[in-house]
């Protein structure tokens, strides 16, 4: 049986896509959804609710990435060492994941924030009404930036991941090895 790494890719690729898909769907279907809810003081209260029921489908597509990833890294480390620019690649990929990590964090901290807040009158998931207590729409101001930050990281994320899926073939592996260990060779 060939060694392949078709298992890891599909972890990494799938938990990636559930997590960049699930976040432009919640702020364009969940968010937008919740303007549309007649009581403005049950708005929050439904956009909250999708989210709640997202977040754990999220947290194990976000965790299925990551296992895919650290598998990838693990068969690739001869790669990552040897070919010109891999390491580069990674070391980038590494810092949008962690980037893309902490927006999705912070974005739960501040949807907790709002559900505490129990049935406040607000436009929509991510817009305050005039209304709106000060805290929830301070957590609702910065979650209006958020619902857009997370999938363009993870967007990101998907197209270094095509690039580094160029590095892989086989010109690209020789040329990238021949140019670490002897510069100047293209």
């Amino acid at each position: 049986m060939a060694d392949t790494n078709t298992l890891a890719r599909s972890l990494h690729d799938t938990g990636l896509a559930a997590w960049f898909g699930g976040s432009l769907m919640g702020a364009i279907g969940v968010n937008g959804a919740a303007a549309e809810v007649d009581q403005p003081s049950q708005r929050a209260r439904v956009a909250s609710a999708g989210w709640g029921r997202w977040t754990p489908v999220n947290a194990a597509a976000i965790g299925t990435h990551l296992i895919g990833g650290a598998l990838i890294v693990g068969a690739n480390k001869g790669r990552i060492a040897g070919q010109s620019g891999v390491a580069t690649w990674t070391t980038a990929k590494t810092v949008l994941t962690g980037a893309a990590l902490g927006l999705t964090a912070w974005s739960g901290v501040l949807g907790r924030k709002i559900a505490a807040a129990g049935d406040v009158p607000v436009e929509g998931g991510t817009d305050p009404a005039a209304t709106t207590p000060p805290e929830v729409a301070s957590a609702q101001r910065q979650l209006k930036v958020l619902q857009w930050a997370i999938p363009a990281v993870t967007g990101a994320i998907l197209v270094v991941n095509a690039y580094m899926g160029e590095q892989q073939r086989p010109k690209e592996v020789l040329g990238g090895t021949l140019r670490r260990f002897l510069p100047g060779t293209s």
